[in-house]
């Protein structure tokens, strides 16, 4: 019996690579993609990478049924998925949603950071974040999975275990981390115009970033304290890739410091500590998190640097994770087919 899958926003980067690993599931039914812009259009006539795939007949509906699947993935702005998922969770729908409008607990700053009230706190309460490493029991028997954003998910796996285990001195840590474009999503904006973006690397939000609360609520949760984090975002003249290099003051030296990294770690099937700095290129186009740890003996710091693919492990292929808990199948089901030559947008 096939398990019957929706995509709301299927026309967008993550809605892309969502039906891009789907299609390798034999178990898998799309009874529905949506996109306002391409409504009434075939998939492949969209895109015609997919062509001979299983969803090439597919059309965009431009609305949502609410009834016709068991699973649903959306890959919508922050305030409409806000409301699908109300509706979706009214007809005992499972969902995992890619926007951020569930991963934050606490509602106050939602207005703050994403511009509208929440007006959903008890099913806020009932959101389980979607990061397996952290939360993968709860992911299991969850309803609604907030899929984590991108910077959060580089982030929080390279601080996790220093986290966990109470190390982080003054519980701060400095961040500075790198984006492809297509974390931008495939609106035009002048700045993402190849012209524009080619040969150029700059930081922005770098005092507000939308992204500092939801790493702060989920390190906070697994911690004894608060957790600050300083925070500062950049774009890089790349497609997709994220790396982020984290600094904190730690009484532990680097021996200790990767012993604690690979213990933590030695189960996860997608997580890799490094001996060396890891690139973007390693990572685009796989589920898998590189982590990197040092120590700078002249300053005091632990330094951990992490990479994955913000189209990815970033969003769609770990929400295919999500999904495999979710649905009972293997975790690392399909993904670990992914690789570097199976990439939609090289």
């Amino acid at each position: 019996m096939s398990v019957k899958v929706s995509i709301a926003g299927a026309s967008g980067y993550t809605g892309i690579e969502l039906l891009r690993i789907l299609s390798l599931y034999k178990e898998v039914e799309i009874v529905q993609i949506t996109s306002r812009q391409y409504a009434g259009k075939a998939l492949k006539e969209v895109f015609p990478f997919f062509i001979k795939s299983p969803f090439e007949d597919l059309i965009f509906d431009e609305s949502l049924d609410y009834t016709s699947a068991n699973y649903y993935f959306l890959a919508l702005p922050h305030e409409a998925s806000l409301e699908t998922v109300k509706k979706l969770l009214d007809n005992n729908k499972k969902v995992i949603d890619l926007s951020g409008a569930y991963r934050i607990k606490d509602v106050s700053q939602y207005p703050k950071y994403y511009g509208f009230e929440h007006k959903y706190e008890n099913i806020l309460e009932k959101a389980v974040y979607g990061l397996p490493e952290i939360f993968r029991e709860d992911i299991k028997n969850a309803s609604l999975v907030a899929n984590p954003g991108c910077y959060p998910t580089v982030t929080t796996l390279a601080l996790y275990p220093a986290v966990k285990e109470g190390i982080l001195e003054e519980n701060t840590a400095v961040v500075n981390a790198l984006s492809g474009i297509s974390g931008a999503g495939r609106g035009l904006k002048q700045q993402f115009h190849y012209p524009e973006a080619f040969g150029d690397a700059y930081a922005y939000n770098p005092t507000k970033h939308r992204h500092v609360p939801e790493m702060e609520d989920v390190l906070t949760r697994v911690s004894e304290g608060k957790i600050n984090v300083r925070f500062t975002p950049h774009i890089l003249p790349v497609s997709r890739g994220m790396i982020s290099t984290v600094n904190f003051r730690s009484s532990l030296k680097k021996k200790d410091l990767i012993e604690l990294y690979r213990l933590e770690y030695r189960y996860e099937p997608f997580i890799r500590v490094v001996d060396n700095p890891p690139h973007i290129k390693h990572v685009v186009g796989t589920n898998y998190c590189d982590i990197y740890v040092d120590y700078d003996e002249n300053t005091g710091y632990a330094v951990v640097i992490s990479a994955i693919d913000n189209l990815g492990k970033g969003a769609s292929s770990q929400a295919i994770q999500n999904f495999n808990l979710m649905a009972g199948f293997e975790e690392d089901k399909y993904l670990k087919q992914l690789s570097n030559t199976s990439l939609l947008f090289p």
